[in-house]
């Protein structure tokens, strides 16, 4: 890996294009390096895990909305829209599949600088590579590149601290990822990655005080933006630029400003892309901080005991996890009883009070309005509270992933004055964890979620598709899409009527 310095330049300055760190991006994404195995065995792993979350959201009103808004732009010899049969324009379908993969916030992550999803580049890159007519073997390096790069910018890139949305470094990821794909040269990838940076840069309120079906929408809004920016480009359009260290670029006016600088790590050329390999999915619906918090709690609850005798939880955690989903946010939305379920999906304190009561986490029961309601349930989430430990941040950005943590220490004190505590680093399914996911555990994570929703045999038939990818011949890639069982779709949440 080569280490680059990126930091605003003035106008006047002489800073040759491939100085840019868009530049060095489109590099990286048109080296015809080889996927290293390992890599591709992870990319074919994360296809699944979408699949099984979109199997599990597709009958959400966010969804569906997205769906139906994709249903309306039929295409000859387009792309396909996860549930159903048909063929739709490129851009709307990774919209729509897009929704449907990030709406139960229950796939992949990689948190560094900056936090973030990098199975969000799937729909796009699929999108297209069955627009274009791509082979298993192009779609496999687009990937590679679409997670490295993303990886990448937020292993050197804060954005949060500045309230810009983690999607801004999804957009670039995804555009370089197609780019990778279709055999894009140099330039044309250049220009590509600056529009989609240019386009996808938006204020974290999406995820803040109380929290909308956005939440999902804006990373499937990346992908989108990626692939119309890709086309723009390919047809000899440009980008402003230089689009991260111009005098009025992301980095002087929505980042850390003209005096800042980060490094950005890039594989050299000839190097292969392993980034994915350090990310991890969830084995739970909830955002990835409270993945460890949800598997601590279940290990606990037998000590604790009765849960009316506790008087207070205090978790000790990360900076992150305390001022984004705990008590340091200052939302009182995350301790009321009728919040949304993104709402709650970002509350901590509800999800380790019910995982404490049930010693399980469920996608759909957890967030129930009836079991957030439930009186015994809110008078043990008051109870719970958050702080930052220096040394829980320390090891949450940690660049050894042996000392890496995203847990936190539970201290609970009972009425009687007695304190019990225990502490959990990484999530059992992290790679580090107790349990880790491999590809027995993401195939029994997808029958799980298409259990009802898809038919036996339909399972099947993806599977095959998804495990044999790489082998897939040019144009032979609309096996990765998943038919849903007609009265699922019949029970979809119903949406408003739009414009379209």
């Amino acid at each position: 890996m080569i280490n680059h310095e990126v930091r605003t330049r003035l106008s006047a300055d002489d800073f040759p294009i491939e100085d840019h760190l868009a530049y060095k991006i489109a590099k990286v994404a048109a080296d015809p390096v080889a996927v290293p195995a390992d890599t591709a065995e992870m990319i074919v792993n994360r296809i699944i895990d979408n699949a099984a979350v979109s199997a599990a959201s597709v009958a959400r009103r966010p969804v569906t909305s997205a769906r139906r808004q994709a249903l309306a732009r039929p295409l000859s010899g387009g792309s396909t829209v996860f549930g159903v049969d048909g063929e739709f324009a490129p851009e709307w379908a990774a919209w729509a599949n897009g929704v449907a993969v990030r709406e139960l916030d229950f796939h992949d992550t990689f948190l560094a600088a900056e936090y973030s999803h990098p199975g969000d580049n799937i729909p796009p890159l699929v999108a297209v590579a069955q627009r274009t007519g791509a082979s298993g073997a192009d779609l496999i390096r687009g990937l590679a590149t679409a997670y490295e790069i993303q990886i990448d910018l937020v292993r050197g890139m804060c954005l949060h601290e500045h309230k810009i949305d983690h999607v801004a470094h999804l957009g670039p990821s995804a555009a370089a990822g197609i780019g990778t794909m279709l055999g894009l040269d140099v330039d044309t990838i250049y220009q590509a990655v600056g529009q989609a940076l240019h386009l996808t840069t938006a204020t974290r309120q999406s995820r803040k005080g109380a929290i909308s079906s956005w939440k999902a929408y804006a990373p499937a809004h990346a992908g989108k933006i990626a692939v119309e920016a890709v086309d723009r480009a390919m047809r000899g359009e440009g980008a402003p630029s230089p689009i991260w260290e111009g005098e009025d670029g992301v980095i002087a006016w929505l980042l850390g400003g003209p005096d800042a600088s980060y490094t950005i790590p890039l594989p050299a050329a000839g190097e292969g892309k392993r980034a994915i390999l350090d990310s991890y999915t969830k084995e739970h619906s909830a955002e990835y901080q409270s993945q460890a918090p949800i598997d601590l709690a279940r290990r606990m609850r037998d000590r604790i005991g009765d849960l009316d005798q506790i008087a207070s939880i205090v978790l000790h955690t990360s900076h992150h996890t305390h001022y984004v989903i705990g008590t340091g946010s200052n939302d009182p939305q995350k301790f009321d009883p009728t919040a949304s379920r993104e709402t709650l999906d970002h509350s901590v304190m509800y999800i380790f009070a019910v995982a404490l009561q049930d010693g399980d986490w469920d996608h759909e029961r957890s967030y129930a309005p009836e079991r957030a309601a439930r009186p015994d349930t809110v008078e043990l989430w008051q109870k719970i509270s958050t702080v930052e430990d220096p040394e829980w941040t320390r090891r949450y950005h940690s660049a050894d992933p042996n000392e890496k943590a995203f847990g936190a220490r539970a201290v609970v004190t009972l009425k009687s004055g007695e304190v019990i505590e225990d502490e959990l680093a990484v999530a059992d399914a992290h790679p580090l964890g107790a349990r880790p996911f491999a590809r027995e555990q993401y195939l029994a994570k997808f029958a799980r979620m298409a259990d009802g929703v898809v038919e036996p045999a339909e399972q099947a038939r993806f599977v095959d598709a998804a495990t044999t990818v790489a082998e897939a011949e040019a144009g032979d890639l609309a096996g990765l899409n998943v038919r849903v069982l007609d009265s699922v779709l019949d029970s979809a949440a119903a949406t408003g009527e739009g414009i379209l």
